[in-house]
């Protein structure tokens, strides 16, 4: 958060929820000024249940079931995304008081690993009739939201060119006769690291050349794994193992049907480092130990849950551990109980230090 704050302090982050839902870690942001970007009901409910005010909750889905939109009315969530004539039509009859952020594609999505250009955002050529049929409907649209795709990447030029796209449908606003927007929402798509510091100078550029003269003007962002990746690491125990000749092969307790879905869905690439306490309790690090070429198999039946093939391990044996850092972002959040292995029943254990002053 403090680098989040010196590097963008015009950009007001609503952390993505879907990203890693944790209670202590929604709760730790909340404490630091956080705000929350909730994609349905469910989400907003974990936040509210937090003390967090609704006026901390961009509802940050442009397609939401009905149901959902009621429960924001009710609890006063009044902010949310669309791209559609048909959410307009929704959003008139279950939350007509609701501010609207229309959500536009970006012209480049910066190579993301996941991209969302293709499900979400209207194109330049609907943006024009979506303003106007909101404005038939007396709805609010008080800004213009886009992202990026998720893990891309940046400085590239791509929040750049979203920004100036940006840029053209508040103009396009002002000359519809649209009340004068307010709220610019920058999206996601941000890692930790040099590649933050990139994407964080060329926003700032960006929003020095086309909006600096914007009285007003409210910044906003919806960054998931910036804060969530690092603060996590998951502890797989080796749960079997089978050695043919050079080769090691270990199946551990957790795979891509659990928090390792990441390497299928998120294009992640995991590491890890050993950690054989029951084989090797004087050293379990294995410093200076040979190593084999290793296949490391999740728990599950299924030949697709592989974590990984040809790696050098050095011998382990089974209740020995790998430890998989930078396991905060799109994990356990997005694992299942396939086979009988329920991520949901993965323990999570909080680090934390005491003040002492």
């Amino acid at each position: 958060m403090e680098t989040w704050s010196k590097s963008l302090p015009t950009v007001h982050p609503f952390y993505a929820v879907k990203c890693n839902p944790e209670s202590a870690l929604l709760g730790s942001l909340a404490h630091l000024g956080a705000s929350f970007d909730c994609a349905s009901r469910a989400e907003i409910e974990s936040v509210l249940s937090l003390g967090v005010s609704p006026a901390r909750i961009l509802f940050a889905n442009p397609c939401k079931p009905e149901s959902h939109i009621a429960y924001a009315a009710a609890k006063g969530v009044n902010l949310t995304t669309f791209d559609s004539a048909d959410e307009l039509e929704k959003m008139s009859r279950l939350h007509p008081n609701c501010e609207l952020l229309i959500r536009i594609k970006p012209p480049e999505d910066g190579g993301a690993r996941c991209q969302l250009g293709d499900k979400y955002g209207a194109l330049p050529d609907e943006i024009d009739p979506l303003l106007a049929k909101a404005q038939s409907l007396r709805l609010s649209v008080v800004g213009v939201s886009f992202h990026i795709g998720s893990g891309g990447e940046t400085g590239s030029g791509t929040y750049r060119g979203a920004i100036e796209a940006a840029r053209a449908v508040f103009d396009s606003a002002s000359r519809l006769g649209l009340p004068r927007m307010h709220t610019l929402d920058i999206g996601g798509g941000f890692t930790s690291g040099p590649q933050f510091e990139a994407a964080a100078s060329e926003i700032r550029a960006a929003l020095d050349d086309y909006f600096s003269g914007e009285p007003g003007l409210n910044v906003v962002s919806e960054p998931g794994r910036f804060f969530a990746e690092s603060a996590f690491t998951l502890a797989a125990a080796v749960i079997g193992r089978r050695v043919r000749g050079e080769r090691r092969e270990y199946w551990i307790n957790d795979g891509l049907y659990g928090s390792m879905n990441c390497i299928l869905y998120d294009h992640a690439t995991v590491k890890c480092v050993p950690l054989a306490v029951a084989s090797n309790g004087l050293d379990p690090k294995c410093e200076g130990k040979p190593t084999f070429s290793s296949t490391v198999f999740g728990p599950t039946c299924d030949g697709l849950d592989t974590v990984f093939t040809g790696r050098q391990l050095p011998e382990l044996g089974v209740n020995d551990w790998l430890v998989f850092p930078d396991m905060g972002a799109y994990t356990a959040a997005a694992g299942s109980n396939f086979n009988g292995f329920d991520t949901g029943r993965i323990l999570t254990h909080l680090a934390y230090t005491v003040d002492q002053s």
